[in-house]
């Protein structure tokens, strides 16, 4: 068997597999169906400053080989996550989490990632300037390289524990937005956040979601993440979190390939809660597969 452990921002994992924020709310609901100790870790439901009933509805829309949703960061605000949701995980999960903030001002950024940074359970603060479904915050601070460095800079100045910066793939050079990051502090990047995309009725010739446009996930996006997650790699020194429509086995050793050193499941989550599991069932076998001995070696693909 091939050896899974892997090493993020300096914090050993049992294997790469993390569900990603969004899809995985708290980790205590599906520890229902699972042990989720076998995750090599996972990115909590997005949590902002105050407590957010998210967009109106509708708001997913179904499309081949994915899915688009504009639910907009429904959460009940970083108080109620400390005082109520980490308890609760803390009696299922017993590894370090990452934390996923949200915010729509630098202020609101850095008093969030201040609260849960004293939280021991919180490993890593991964911080979320890429979301497409909120207006005036979330992805306006990722597609500017100036804004999203002024970003790194409020959190990593309220906070000791490593910062992963949440990359939006709505850009034009992602690597310029990763590089203010990485020159502001970012002690890692995660991408890709998910694609703007819509979906029309065509009985009532209107848009399916409510919010209009929103993101796009699912198969149809690893294509899209592979290379971004490629191109970042080979433009930064800080570690990369690779993530996009990965739904097997060979997705996570693809973009661990590509430069990843851990990768997060998202869509996948939603169509089939044990994937994380099943993926990381599978992960000894493709490996063999591909006559991969240790997953420390695809850093140097």
């Amino acid at each position: 068997m091939g050896k899974m452990t892997t090493v993020l921002c300096g914090i050993a994992l049992d294997n790469p597999v993390i569900p990603a924020s969004g899809t995985f709310g708290f980790g205590y609901e599906f520890a229902q169906w699972y042990d989720i100790n076998c995750l090599g870790t996972f990115s909590f439901k997005g949590t902002t400053r105050d407590p957010r009933f998210g967009n109106p509805t509708p708001r997913i829309a179904e499309c081949p080989a994915g899915m688009i949703n504009a639910v907009g960061l429904q959460n009940p605000g970083v108080e109620k996550v400390i005082g109520e949701e980490l308890p609760r995980l803390r009696e299922v999960f017993h590894k370090p989490v990452m934390a996923n903030v949200s915010g729509f001002s630098l202020e609101e950024y850095a008093e969030t990632c201040a609260r849960l940074d004293g939280e021991p359970q919180v490993g890593w603060l991964e911080v979320n300037i890429s979301c497409p479904n909120v207006h005036g915050g979330g992805m306006s601070f990722g597609t500017d390289p100036k804004a999203a460095a002024e970003v790194t800079r409020a959190v990593k100045r309220v906070t000791h524990k490593p910062v992963i910066m949440k990359l939006s793939p709505n850009v034009t050079d992602i690597t310029a937005i990763a590089r203010a990051c990485e020159d502001a502090g970012a002690d890692g990047l995660s991408l890709i956040n998910t694609l703007q995309g819509m979906r029309i009725d065509l009985r009532t010739r209107r848009p399916v979601i409510a919010n209009v446009m929103g993101g796009l996930s699912g198969p149809a996006v690893f294509p899209v993440a592979l290379r971004m997650v490629y191109q970042v790699a080979r433009a930064v020194k800080v570690p990369v979190v690779g993530m996009g429509g990965v739904s097997s086995a060979e997705d996570v050793l693809e973009m661990m390939m590509a430069g990843a050193v851990a990768v997060e499941v998202g869509a996948a989550n939603l169509v089939n809660p044990m994937a994380c599991r099943d993926i990381i069932a599978a992960l000894p076998d493709a490996m063999d597969r591909y006559g991969i001995k240790s997953l420390e070696e695809l850093k140097h693909s």
